[in-house]
């Protein structure tokens, strides 16, 4: 029996580093909740394959869901880097979401503000961006391709020792920050391609670099969606930070911070002190939760 990380995934196809070699690997059967960053104990079956047996204990795990399956992201993820940029515009909906799946995993969010060099919309961008500062997330602004180096200066002291894991839409400049922080990243792309047989699929697929023995990134495909419909309506409001100080204090114990009487949460929304955004959010997702089908 070895032990290993599992470094990308593609269908139920996954690259394991067992110290010094990787194995392409199948799982037992017809299992397939194998994530990216899990510790897997396999058996080594030829030079270059082996089957994965059990998957070790995680500290957290990333995912998101929709009606009818949920989609792993990433396990043992330390901090969430949310990716946006000044242009093209991003989705204040998936940044949200992305913010309750970190905060219901257990793991840290930060926003990184990229093409700041984009003058003509970066007042706008901060501006929308403050709402997210306000709640405590730290926002680091940062341009990958005007300016690499002092961009390297501000994201590298913050992925020591962590496990990050990279997320946004399309168009953000993630490969961009990822090329930048990973050295030799396209070369390692395109050996984890080869090895998983991906082919003009290298982008659809999670994958982990490991930059020193305590330190990792991991780069995930661009999405446009964030469901989260495996959270349920408790597990939600405590991940929403804004409503924790209100959690507790509303007149009836059951409230469900929609249209009741003497909810906290609501008098919150009314006096400013929680964004009528946020709330809508909330009661979209709660909405979404009951609507599981699996």
């Amino acid at each position: 029996m070895m032990r290993g990380i599992v470094i990308a995934a593609h269908g139920r196809h996954y690259l394991v580093q067992c110290a010094d070699i990787r194995l392409q690997c199948v799982t037992r059967g017809k299992k397939s909740d194998v994530a990216v960053g899990d510790a897997v104990d396999l058996k080594q079956t030829s030079p270059d394959q082996g089957v994965i047996e059990s998957i070790g204990e995680r500290k957290t795990l990333l995912y998101r869901s929709d009606q009818y399956k949920s989609k792993l992201l990433a396990a043992n993820v330390t901090q969430l880097f949310i990716v946006v940029a000044t242009e093209p515009g991003f989705s204040d909906d998936l940044v949200s979401r992305a913010l309750v799946a970190a905060e219901a995993a257990g793991i840290a969010a930060h926003l990184v503000l990229n093409k700041i060099d984009v003058s003509h919309a970066l007042e706008r961008t901060r501006q929308r961006l403050d709402l997210y500062a306000a709640l405590g997330y730290p926002v680091h602004e940062v341009s990958a391709l005007a300016a690499p180096e002092t961009t390297r200066a501000v994201l590298e002291p913050l992925l020591q020792g962590e496990s990050t894991i990279l997320i946004g839409q399309s168009g953000m400049g993630k490969s961009s920050l990822i090329n930048l922080l990973v050295p030799d990243a396209d070369i390692a792309t395109r050996e984890i391609s080869a090895a998983l047989d991906s082919g003009k699929h290298t982008t659809t697929f999670t994958r982990l670099y490991q930059i020193n023995d305590d330190t990792s990134v991991i780069d995930s495909p661009g999405f446009q969606e964030f469901g989260l419909y495996h959270l349920s309506e408790g597990m939600l409001e405590r991940a929403f930070r804004d409503f924790r100080p209100h959690l507790g204090k509303c007149r009836f114990y059951n409230c469900h911070h929609q249209t009741e009487p003497g909810c906290a949460i609501l008098a919150a929304v009314d006096a400013g002190e929680i964004s009528p955004m946020r709330h809508a959010l909330y009661r979209q997702l709660v909405h979404e939760s009951s609507q599981k089908l699996y």
